[in-house]
C-alpha cells in the first residue's frame, strides 16, 4: 500500500463520480481509515462499521467503491449490509455499473461477487499457507527464537554468542537434573541471588534483554520448549475462534505436529534429556490422575501426594491450619474441572481411629461404621490407618471391604469426601 498507491489514487477519485452524479461535494462522506485492513471480519474494522450505521440511519444514498464486493470479504458481512441497503433504498456503484439491492437481480448479482470475493482470499491464503508449509516441513521457515538462540547472517540458528545468557539457561537444566521440579529451580536461583534474562519490548522500540527473578511458569517453558534440544517444529499449538470473537490458542499433541525435526541446529541438552524432563515434569504433576505421583515436598502429611478422590478419581491437594500442637494437615479434591469445583468442594481431615497403636481392619469393619458413610470415606480412613501402622510399627491386613461391598487392596488409596 506504501509503494503501490495508485489504487489509492483511483478510490480517492470517485468523490468526483459522486459529484458528476448530482451530490453536492459537501454531501460526500470518504471512509478511508480501513486502509490496509483485511475484509475478512468486520472486527476492529472502524470504518466499515461506521459505513453500516451510516446506510442503516438512513444517511446514505449511495455506497462507490472500485469493488464494492471487497468492502466484507465475510459472506455474513456482505449479505448483512445489501439487506440494510435494500431497506433504505440506498444504492450501490462500482467500476461495473450501479445497483439497486432492492431489486432481485441486482442483489443476486451483488451475492455472486461477495461470494465470488470471499473465495478469491480463501484461495490466497492456500497459496500461502501452502508456501510457508512447504518451507516449514524442509525445517527451513524463520520463526521467532527463544532466550538463548539467535540467527547468524546465513539464517541458520546458532546458540546465543552472549555467554552470560548461555550460562544462565544451561543452569536451568542443571538445577532441574538435581532438584528434580521446576519450583525447586526456582527456589534455587532465589537463594542463589540468579537472575534469569528476558526480553522487554518497549513501545515503538526493539526488543532489548532485561534480567529478573526466575519464576515457575518461566522454568517449565524453558524445559518444555523442544527447541532447547536443537529441535525444529511447527504447528504445536492450534487457534480456536470464539462466537464472541478473538479465540485462543490450544496445545496439541506430539503426534498432531506439523513438523518436528530432531537435531536441527545446536541445543543446550540433548533430545534424550528433554523426554526425560518432560518424563520428570509429568510426573510431578499435582492433581492429576492416580497413576501420577507428585514430588516430594515438605510438610508432616502422612499422604502427600496419595490421597485420591472417592468420587471424581482425582488426586488431593494438602492444605495445612496451625493449631497449638503444630501443623494440622487437611486434604482437598480440587476437582476435574473448574465447575466440578465450584458446585462441590470436597474435602477431607485426617483423624486417628482407635487409641491402639496396633490397629486392624477389624477397626474399620462395616457394623463401626456409621450407616450411609460413602465408599472414599472408608478407603481413607483405610489409607490413614495404613500410615499410621506404617510408622507405629503396627500391623494391618492386605485388603478391607467397605460398608458398599467393595474390596479395597493395599496399597491404592481413595479419600473422603463430603457426600
Amino acid at each position: 500500500m506504501l509503494e503501490h498507491t495508485e489504487s489509492t489514487a483511483r478510490q480517492y477519485a470517485l468523490r468526483k463520480r459522486a459529484v458528476a452524479l448530482g451530490w453536492k461535494d459537501d454531501q460526500v462522506i470518504v471512509i478511508d481509515s480501513d486502509l490496509g485492513q483485511s475484509g475478512a471480519s468486520a472486527a476492529d474494522r472502524e470504518g466499515f462499521q461506521k459505513l453500516v450505521t451510516e446506510v442503516s440511519m438512513g444517511r446514505a444514498g449511495i455506497v462507490l467503491g472500485l469493488e464494492v464486493s471487497r468492502l466484507a470479504r465475510n459472506s455474513t458481512d456482505w449479505h448483512r449490509l445489501l439487506e440494510i441497503c435494500t431497506v433504505t433504498d440506498t444504492l450501490i456503484l462500482d467500476e461495473d455499473g450501479i445497483y439497486h439491492p432492492a431489486d432481485f437481480n441486482d442483489r443476486l448479482l451483488l451475492g455472486l461477487k461477495g461470494t465470488m470475493s470471499e473465495a478469491e482470499l480463501h484461495l490466497i491464503r492456500a497459496r500461502m499457507r501452502g508456501g510457508l508449509l512447504n518451507k516449514a516441513k524442509r525445517g527451513e521457515l524463520a520463526t521467532p527464537l527463544p532466550l538463548g538462540f539467535a540467527y547468524d547472517d546465513e539464517s541458520r540458528v546458532v546458540l546465543d554468542p552472549d555467554q552470560q545468557i548461555q550460562q544462565a539457561i544451561r543452569s536451568v537444566f542443571d538445577a532441574f537434573r538435581r532438584v528434580g521440579s521446576a519450583f525447586g529451580v526456582a527456589k534455587e536461583f532465589r537463594q542463589q541471588g540468579w537472575q534469569f534474562p528476558r526480553l522487554i519490548r518497549p513501545p515503538g522500540g526493539p526488543a532489548e534483554v532485561g534480567w529478573s527473578d526466575l519464576e515457575h511458569n518461566r522454568v517449565t517453558r524453558v524445559l518444555r520448549n523442544p527447541r532447547y534440544a536443537g529441535a525444529f517444529f511447527y504447528g504445536r499449538t492450534r487457534f480456536q475462534k470464539k462466537v464472541e470473537g478473538g479465540g485462543r490458542s490450544r496445545d496439541l499433541p506430539r503426534q498432531e505436529w506439523h513438523t518436528l525435526i530432531v537435531d536441527a541446529h545446536p541445543g543446550y541438552i540433548t533430545w534424550r534429556d528433554y523426554e526425560e524432563n518432560l518424563r520428570r515434569l509429568q510426573e510431578n504433576a499435582r492433581a492429576s490422575g492416580v497413576e501420577k505421583r507428585s514430588a516430594v515436598r515438605e510438610g508432616p502429611s502422612l499422604l502427600q501426594g496419595l490421597a485420591i478422590c472417592g468420587v471424581c478419581g482425582s488426586r488431593m491437594t494438602v492444605g495445612y491450619r496451625q493449631r497449638k500442637e503444630g501443623p494440622y494437615p487437611f486434604y482437598i479434591c480440587q476437582g476435574p474441572r473448574e465447575v466440578d469445583r465450584i458446585a462441590s468442594r470436597r474435602s477431607a481431615k485426617p483423624t486417628l481411629v482407635g487409641s491402639s497403636p496396633t490397629v486392624t481392619s477389624k477397626d474399620l469393619s462395616p457394623a463401626r461404621l456409621p450407616a450411609g458413610t460413602h465408599f472414599g470415606f472408608c478407603a481413607f480412613m483405610l489409607a490413614m490407618v495404613w500410615s499410621l501402622s506404617c510408622r507405629r510399627g503396627a500391623l494391618i491386613s492386605n485388603a478391607f471391604s467397605c460398608s458398599a461391598g467393595t474390596t479395597i487392596a493395599m496399597p491404592l488409596f481413595a479419600c473422603s469426601t463430603a457426600s
